[in-house]
């Protein structure tokens, strides 16, 4: 009884903070896309459930003697967004295909969203370390066997998706993408955001920079500043930006698989009495709230405060745009929550600023916006909102996939 307890605290944390961004009624109008109108009455954006990617991977790999560890054991409470395909996707040819990085929490998202966006894949690779070669993983194109990387197998592929740390995709993946044989490289990373003559895409946003810069290595952004772009770029289209204060309420799964198995075991470990370890977060997550998220810097920021500053003006461009932002680690599985506050060039007006989301690709069923309101400190030029989305789509695996369906 105590453990079915534990199993519900989490459930019940995980879907109470899916619920807290209700959509403004003109948000909420926006016309529905087919598949989606089914969807419209359910009372919480995004449903919990494990994946069945995740279940079907972690049962074979099981079967192969695997311990189950961390990275094959993560929940998930994903729903893949309705965004409609790019346009010219019909026009692409099928690809050869790798991801690398398999196994981790953003590799299996990669390979579901790969299947069921439909992209043309004529053969899928699966990456990983030799740990992992050899183990079947369920995938879009059937069951298929894990391989050890390797920069030869990975530079025969046509694109290639890199889920892994900053210091392999440092080592790896400009060898990956350079020369007239290398392959359109799409890194998860942050290794390659900052740097100058690297494209940083949320492709409804600015897919034209990658475009026009015929870029064989593309960046994908920080999850927090993906989630919180979807709303302010086309708010900025409308009105302009002055300026940025965001506070953000980032779930476990932003430290990956390995996080939600430390929040979803301490979880359980607290609600039967015991005591909850934390060797992922700066402090235990279970029942907490921790200001701090990747390692803080000489001016009292972290860096994951100055990447979404960063990664705001690059993606924008709007190299001088004043951004200030408080990053909060809490209690929950799975979608990042933001509350922000903008200073806007123009007068607000509420109905445009709807208008504007309602028209914004992505927003309301990709990207939740909701409490969307005049800010009392700036009056008219002021506007506040929260946004929620999915840390592993719209912050990392959808986002990337959509980077290939611009560009390839």
């Amino acid at each position: 009884m105590r453990q079915l307890s534990a199993s519900l605290l989490l459930l019940v944390a995980g879907c109470a903070a899916l619920r807290v961004a209700p959509l403004s009624p003109a948000v909420r109008s926006a016309p529905l896309r087919p598949a989606a109108a089914a969807r419209a009455a359910a009372p919480v954006a995004v449903s919990f459930a494990p994946s069945p990617l995740a279940a079907a991977s972690r049962s074979k790999l099981r079967a192969a003697g695997a311990r189950g560890t961390a990275a094959r054991r993560a929940w998930s409470c994903r729903r893949l967004p309705e965004v409609a395909p790019i346009d010219m996707m019909a026009d692409i040819a099928p690809k050869k295909v790798g991801v690398v990085g398999v196994t981790g929490a953003v590799g299996q998202e990669i390979v579901a969203v790969l299947g069921e966006r439909g992209f043309p894949v004529s053969e899928l690779r699966l990456f990983a370390s030799a740990r992992s070669a050899g183990q079947p993983m369920e995938t879009g194109s059937g069951t298929l066997q894990i391989e050890e990387f390797s920069l030869a197998a990975a530079r025969e592929c046509d694109i290639v998706f890199l889920a892994v740390s900053g210091d392999f995709a440092l080592e790896w993946a400009e060898k990956i993408s350079e020369g007239e044989g290398g392959a359109l490289v799409i890194d998860n990373s942050s290794a390659f955001r900052y740097k100058d003559g690297v494209p940083l895409v949320v492709p409804e946003i600015n897919a034209e920079a990658a475009r026009r810069a015929k870029a064989k290595l593309i960046a994908n952004p920080n999850c927090t500043t993906a989630i919180a772009l979807m709303a302010l770029a086309p708010l900025h289209e409308q009105f302009g930006t002055r300026r940025v204060i965001m506070s953000t309420y980032q779930a476990a799964s932003g430290a990956g698989a390995p996080g939600m198995a430390e929040l979803e075991e301490g979880t359980k470990a607290m609600a039967n009495g015991g005591s909850a370890s934390n060797e992922v977060f700066a402090h235990p997550l279970p029942f907490n709230v921790i200001p701090h998220i990747d390692k803080f810097l000489d001016d009292k920021y972290t860096k994951e405060e100055r990447k979404v500053t960063w990664e705001t003006r690059k993606i924008m461009d709007l190299p001088d745009l004043p951004v200030s932002c408080t990053c909060v680690r809490i209690p929950t599985l799975r979608a990042h929550a933001e509350a922000i506050t903008i200073e806007t060039e123009k007068p607000v007006d509420l109905d445009k600023a709807y208008a504007a989301l309602n028209a914004a690709p992505g927003v309301t069923y990709d990207v939740e916006v909701g409490r969307v309101r005049k800010n009392d400190v700036f009056g008219d030029n002021g506007l506040d909102l929260f946004v929620c989305g999915d840390q592993l789509l719209r912050g990392a695996a959808l986002n990337a996939v959509l980077i290939a369906e611009a560009v390839a």
